[in-house]
């Protein structure tokens, strides 16, 4: 079963130098439909404005990704890592026991906009951890490019939670389809373009929630980019 959750009826936040898009109930935002979905608890869509952003902060118990669509985005945390992560990045950060950290838009004249997605660990209490990668264009090109595992497959990212990410850009004829265990759930967000999933069509921002299903087909693409959760149930 696939249900389409529409990009205009995410939770909306703007605080000036930060709007904010919530496909789940976040902060301020709370939707009792919303909380989640399988182990997937987060998926935030900020832009910052030049020259601000979040200070030092703190998580516990939850893998954080970062996946930076347009500017720079700067990180700094109690661990030690000082980065700026770029478009093509895919940070991971395991807060664990715990961890503080912030996130800045350093530029004085170009805004940062990414997604912020967190995933509920499947253990507790451990050491809290950072990686980042690249992952070009030219890998997520027409595939779903696998950027985040539980046992960095394929060189993706190491997430101690029993999830998968993957990431495509698909235009035109290109199509990509994903087997599914039709006993966990599913999740796709349309980062932006246009495309079909099992013959849904869906627009920038648009997501759907997958449960019961064996196959995902992405096709009838329009310069989209997309990322596909496989969730534990």
């Amino acid at each position: 079963m696939l249900t389409v959750r529409k990009s205009q009826d995410r939770g909306y936040a703007d605080h000036g130098w930060l709007k904010s898009h919530h496909s789940f109930s976040f902060a301020g935002y709370f939707d009792a439909d919303h909380m989640g979905w399988g182990n997937l608890r987060v998926i935030n869509e900020d832009t910052i404005t030049p020259g601000a952003g979040f200070g030092t902060h703190g998580h516990r118990d939850m893998e954080i990704i970062s996946y930076v669509l347009q500017g720079n985005l700067a990180h700094k945390d109690t661990m030690g890592n000082v980065k700026g992560i770029p478009p093509g990045d895919v940070q991971r950060m395991s807060a664990g026991r715990g961890v503080q950290h912030s996130e800045f838009n350093h530029a004085a004249d170009a805004t940062t906009h990414f997604l912020q997605i967190w995933i509920e660990p499947n253990a507790k209490g451990i050491a809290p951890s950072y990686e980042q990668k690249t992952f070009a264009d030219s890998e997520k090109r027409g595939v779903l490019r696998l950027v985040a595992s539980p046992d960095g497959a394929q060189g993706s990212v190491t997430i101690h939670a029993d999830a998968a990410l993957y990431a495509g850009l698909l235009d035109g004829a290109e199509s990509a389809t994903l087997a599914l265990n039709p006993a966990r759930k599913g999740y796709v967000h349309l980062v932006s373009g246009a495309l079909q999933v099992n013959g849904i069509a869906l627009v920038t921002g648009d997501a759907v929630l997958i449960e019961n299903e064996a196959e995902l087909v992405l096709n009838n693409a329009k310069d989209a980019e997309v990322l596909v959760f496989d969730l534990a149930s």
